[in-house]
């Protein structure tokens, strides 16, 4: 039934003065079972989305602007203003079409990557969980409107300001609004009304953090209406484009620029007062210089190459949170995972049950309550052993799963896979989950934290009797019993045997207990959780490996990056599944070992094993510092509140998208939609793939202009005519910019590129093989184009016709290193060199037609004084276009026969 509000609470009340009734008969709610859907939807278009507007961006017009805030524009204007004042009308609309054109491109790929990033963001939005028509469902936060009711837990990121209607040992970091570091313990208590922000301890804030505890809330304030929003601390604006590495190129695009302009002014001076060349035509050359020399488009290109990453991890699902991490993807040498949901399929299935004097097996596979129970191989009735229902009750009561049977006829789980487990095993036991809740509801419970390892629950039987239910880790749960099922004191080393061959099958191992309590009890603290409980039994569950995760833990040996399991299960548990996925598991190093250790015998033990058991999230921030103490870079994975730590040490932090916290998902640099390791293994290649993309970018850009400069260089200073004018040249910069210079952004990734070692993170930005390749590069095109350009003068032609060869032997030499560049030291000679890379192809096509017509139309040959060559000019510039892609490949060739792969 939809409810209506009569009266809308005072804009300016104090939700924290007022009692948790009251807020709540404000709001018309309930905080049993919240708003029914239909309300929640009116309220929805009365209030508006739970989010705040996004920061004022640049708008489209500022953006195209900022192109040209740019030293080495200023100077291209300059240039044509001068050229323009000199009477050279054709030459200075070139110039400033080169301008143009460059700011266009410039604006189109800053659009597409803020457009990636924004898809990004859109895939981590956040979401709450809620309780609609007395059922607890998750929903997008920006559905949230007042009046809901919430639910917090441990890592939750707070959706919107509520006022919190229950707590259980809630505390809340509340930095992100005051600036204070320090948890703030929460209550339901009304304040005064006149209490700051930080004092009023029974509101939880919008974009604060649960870092311990449980909670319900009521909303009472969405969007611009929180105090986050009022005071517009919440930074949810369009990640920076701009990266370390951009940055780098940038500052070395500058001293390129520096130096050529050096250069342009010592060829001026010479060309000038040695060479005797007119002022205003040595200045031409001297601009037709400069601009084929500086590679302005390198930062832009190099953005759209991140950003294209960025677009293809995300439809890898794996979201990137902020753009630098791409370019450590192809350095990392370490990846920490967890176990659980990662290298396995997070569907526990419980499969033996350790009792007093027996050994139970259970039969069925996943969440699907289809199965029975066997004792030694013959079926066993669950109704007709007491004990066994016992223990199967515990299971289905100290749980906070549900199992949903969906419409197709499965099963799904809503909550944690292991309780999932459980509570399948109960309803094999023929428990129903609704009438046992009934029976025997929950009044209190302490939720299962790291640090005390176990979860126990209060409950009451409606006859005035009132029991705690406990499940947690064996060795915890052993130390809190006195005594087991059947009456016989707890024999811990005949127990604990018992567990080891569980483990030693591969099995989790959770054991389950339960004591009375005085009746009439209503809370449970820590204090009653003391040794004198009965321990009911144990039940071994398995999550099988994902055959996915076996084959990526195989490639990443392959490719020189060391997978290192990380998990919370007994030694010999985590030795069998670490066997079954290929690790190197030698001595498991536990947590306790750890505690042990200094911090130089750590990184002595970790260079033994690639398994770590018994682990908890401190021992995380420990074991990426003794990592990178040897020099490694750590990918570090992580899904709770308190893998943050270590997730923002590590070189990338790798967080659960399905099930991890919005404070891990926080300080993640990468995030996993599936939590799939594999998916890691897919980042990594392409982290590798676009860090090789903009090597191949600079390895072509900088030959190319080198090219194209060394001609006119050579030219000024050996008093030969120009080969190539500076419109022409401009024109050369021009086309292939537009076509060639972008093409590499979307090359596929090399052969075998997960078959080479990590690139060194010390390795400079351009190598000395790279450096080899561009002067040698550089070199043939400026010996090619001479010798086209001598050629026409031998055989007579006139100055318009060679210069016209030159420029055409320039661009496709450039074409035909085009699809050399496309694999380091690989042979081009293959079948996907020419169709490998779409994008490379049909940017050759467009630009050989561009320059039949620069060749041929008579609009362009009068405006680039250039003339239609005939078939021999094409004859030999196709031999020379071969001779220089050959030769190019006999460096590859050699640089293969001497073992280098890479450069």
């Amino acid at each position: 039934m939809t409810q209506e509000i009569s009266e809308r609470p005072p804009k300016d009340i104090a939700w924290h003065a007022e009692a948790a009734s009251t807020a709540l008969k404000w709001l018309e709610s309930n905080d049993s079972s919240g708003l029914s859907s239909d309300e929640a939807r009116t309220r929805l278009k009365r209030y508006g989305p739970n989010r705040l507007p996004p920061p004022r961006k640049r708008g489209p017009l500022l953006r195209f602007l900022l192109q040209f805030h740019n030293p080495l524009i200023y100077v291209l204007l300059a240039s044509a203003l001068v050229t323009f004042g000199l009477g050279y009308l054709i030459d200075a609309s070139v110039i400033l079409g080169v301008v143009l054109i460059n700011a266009i491109i410039g604006f189109i790929q800053e659009g597409k990557a803020e457009k990636a990033l924004e898809a990004v963001r859109a895939m981590l939005a956040s979401h709450a969980t809620v309780l609609r028509h007395g059922e607890r469902m998750e929903i997008d936060a920006a559905d949230l409107v007042p009046g809901d009711i919430v639910l917090l837990e441990s890592g939750s990121k707070v959706p919107a300001d509520l006022r919190l209607l229950k707590v259980k040992n809630l505390r809340i970091n509340e930095a992100a609004l005051t600036g204070e570091s320090v948890p703030v313990e929460k209550n339901t208590d009304p304040v005064d009304a006149s209490a700051v922000i930080g004092d009023r301890t029974n509101m939880a804030y919008s974009g604060t953090v649960v870092t311990f505890g449980q909670a319900r809330g009521l909303v009472v304030a969405t969007g611009t209406a929180t105090e986050i929003g009022r005071i517009g601390t919440m930074v949810a604006g369009v990640e920076d484009v701009a990266t370390p590495l951009t940055r780098r190129l940038e500052q070395f695009a500058r001293q390129i620029t520096l130096i050529i302009l050096a250069i342009s002014l010592v060829t001026f001076l010479y060309g000038h007062y040695i060479g005797n060349i007119p002022a205003f035509e040595i200045f031409l050359a001297v601009v037709g210089l400069a601009v084929a020399a500086i590679p302005e488009g390198l930062p832009a290109i190099v953005t759209i190459t991140l950003a294209i990453g960025t677009r293809l991890m995300a439809q890898e699902k794996a979201v990137l949170r902020r753009l630098p991490a791409v370019e450590s993807l192809g350095s990392v040498t370490v990846i920490c995972t967890d176990k659980t949901g990662t290298l396995t399929r997070n569907e526990m299935t419980a499969v033996q049950l350790i009792m007093p004097g027996r050994t139970l097996e259970v039969s069925g596979v996943g969440y699907a309550p289809d199965g029975g129970f066997l004792h030694d191989g013959e079926p066993l009735d669950p109704q007709q052993d007491e004990s066994l229902i016992q223990l199967a009750r515990c299971a289905l009561l100290c749980n906070d799963a549900r199992l949903r049977h969906d419409d197709n006829g499965g099963w799904s789980l809503v909550g944690d896979p292991t309780e999932g487990a459980l509570v399948t095993l109960a309803m094999k036991a023929g428990l129903d989950p609704a009438a046992e809740t009934a029976n025997y509801p929950r009044i209190d419970e302490i939720p299962f934290e790291s640090e005390h390892r176990f979860m126990a629950t209060l409950h009451h039987d409606h006859e005035g009797h009132a029991f705690v239910l406990l499940k947690g880790a064996p060795e915890r749960v052993l130390e809190l019993c006195t005594e087991d099922a059947s009456g016989q004191p707890i024999d811990r080393p005949a127990w604990e045997a018992r567990i080891l061959q569980a483990a030693e099958a591969g099995q989790r191992v959770l054991a389950l207990a339960r004591c009375n309590m005085t009746p009439g009890t209503t809370a449970l603290s820590m204090e009653d959780i003391t040794r004198r409980f009965t321990l009911l039994g144990l039940v071994g569950m398995i999550d099988p490996p994902r055959p996915e995760a076996i084959e990526a833990v195989a490639q990443c040996k392959q490719a020189g990056i060391r997978v290192v399991m990380i998990t919370g299960d007994h030694a010999v548990t985590a030795a069998a599944i670490g066997r079954a996925l290929g690790f190197e598991v030698g001595t498991p190093l536990t947590g306790e070992m750890i505690d042990t250790l200094d911090d130089a015998d750590l990184r002595q033990a970790m260079r033994t094993t690639d398994v770590i058991a018994r682990a908890s999230p401190e021992h995380k921030l420990r074991l990426v510092a003794a990592l990178q103490a040897e020099g490694e870079l750590v990918a570090m994975t992580g899904d709770g509140v308190n893998d943050a730590p270590a997730l923002k040490s590590a070189n990338i932090g790798v967080a659960m998208g399905l099930r991890g916290t919005d404070a891990a998902k926080e300080a993640a640099d990468l995030v996993l939609t599936d939590d799939n390791f594999a998916t890691i293994a897919r980042a990594v290649r392409e982290g590798r793939t676009v860090f090789d993309n903009i090597k191949k970018s600079l390895v072509f850009i900088l030959p190319t202009n080198g090219g194209q400069a060394g001609v006119i260089l050579l030219a000024v200073f050996a008093g030969l005519a120009l080969p190539v004018t500076a419109g022409q040249i401009l024109w050369v910069n021009m086309v292939t910019a537009v076509t060639l210079a972008l093409a590499l952004a979307f090359e596929p990734g090399e052969p075998g590129i997960m078959h080479r070692p990590p690139r060194p993170p010390t390795e400079p930005l351009i190598t000395r093989l790279m450096l080899a390749r561009i002067a040698y590069v550089s070199l043939l095109m400026i010996g090619v184009t001479f010798a086209v350009y001598e050629w026409e003068f031998a055989r007579g032609s006139n100055l318009e016709l060679a210069r016209t060869a030159a420029v055409n032997m320039l661009v496709f030499g450039e074409i035909v290193y085009l699809f050399n560049v496309r694999h380091f030291t690989e042979s081009a000679m293959r079948r996907d060199t020419l169709y490998g890379n779409p994008v490379a192809f049909w940017a050759s096509a467009i630009l050989i037609g561009l320059q039949l017509l620069f060749t041929y139309a008579p609009p362009m040959q009068q405006l680039f004084h250039t003339a239609a060559l005939d078939a021999a000019s094409w004859g030999l510039i196709l031999i020379l276009v071969l001779a220089k892609f050959f030769a190019v490949e006999g460096e590859k060739w050699l640089l293969r026969r001497m073992g280098i792969r890479r450069m």
